[in-house]
């Protein structure tokens, strides 16, 4: 379990033991990216932990590059491949839920305002027995944006990004393989979706951040 809040920690082991599954839960714990980054590459047994309950907004580890939970669930993924990802978030923004389960399709995806004890406790009893389980938010956000298909276009999240980076409208075709005049339509239809028709760049840029795409 890797949360910022040791009593959060405490709080999630007291709520699965009493689980439906006659399992006994054995908690390793972790604070920050750091401790957590060295429990997951350093472990020799890659199916050493059955779950693994991960918090989005963590202190980061920018030595290794390790920013946000979203990063340490790539490294689980890569180093424990047979571990149940389940992300407990308090972040509600589409675009960053949506992100997480395209890149990380957790087993699990919960917002913390959701649930109660009985809803984490019914999610992780499903996640065990091999199902998937997302909070009502989680599945509205993620819904909601999906019914936005042209801002899911990778075009358009690359658009975002290369703004994001400081690069120049006029020189993205550089970076990305489409027309200027492809980057302009798809850049009008962002701030139409945004709801910045008349904004600038750094409009979109703070708006994105605002909506956890970048």
């Amino acid at each position: 379990m890797i949360d910022d809040h040791p009593s959060m920690i405490e709080g999630y082991k007291s709520i699965l033991s009493f689980n439906d599954l006659d399992c006994e839960i054995e908690v390793t714990p972790a604070y920050n990216c750091e401790s957590a980054y060295y429990l997951i590459t350093e472990n020799q047994n890659v199916s050493a932990y059955d779950a693994a309950f991960i918090d989005l907004s963590l202190p980061a580890f920018p030595e290794q590059k390790v920013y946000s939970g979203h990063d340490l669930a790539r490294l689980v993924r890569n180093y424990m491949p047979t571990t149940k990802i389940i992300i407990l978030t308090s972040h509600i923004e589409a675009f960053l839920l949506y992100k997480i389960h395209r890149e990380i399709e957790p087993e699990g995806f919960l917002v913390k305002s959701d649930f109660s004890s009985q809803e984490l406790l019914t999610a992780f009893n499903q996640i065990m027995m091999g199902n998937k389980y997302k909070s009502r938010t989680v599945q509205q956000n993620i819904n909601e944006l999906m019914a936005n298909e042209f801002l899911l276009d990778e075009y358009y999240q690359q658009i975002i990004t290369l703004l994001a980076q400081g690069i120049k409208t006029k020189n993205m075709p550089e970076h990305i393989n489409i027309t200027l005049s492809a980057i302009d339509k798809r850049k009008a239809h962002i701030k139409e979706f945004f709801n910045i028709e008349k904004g600038s760049d750094e409009d979109i840029i703070k708006e994105a951040k605002k909506r956890g795409l970048i």
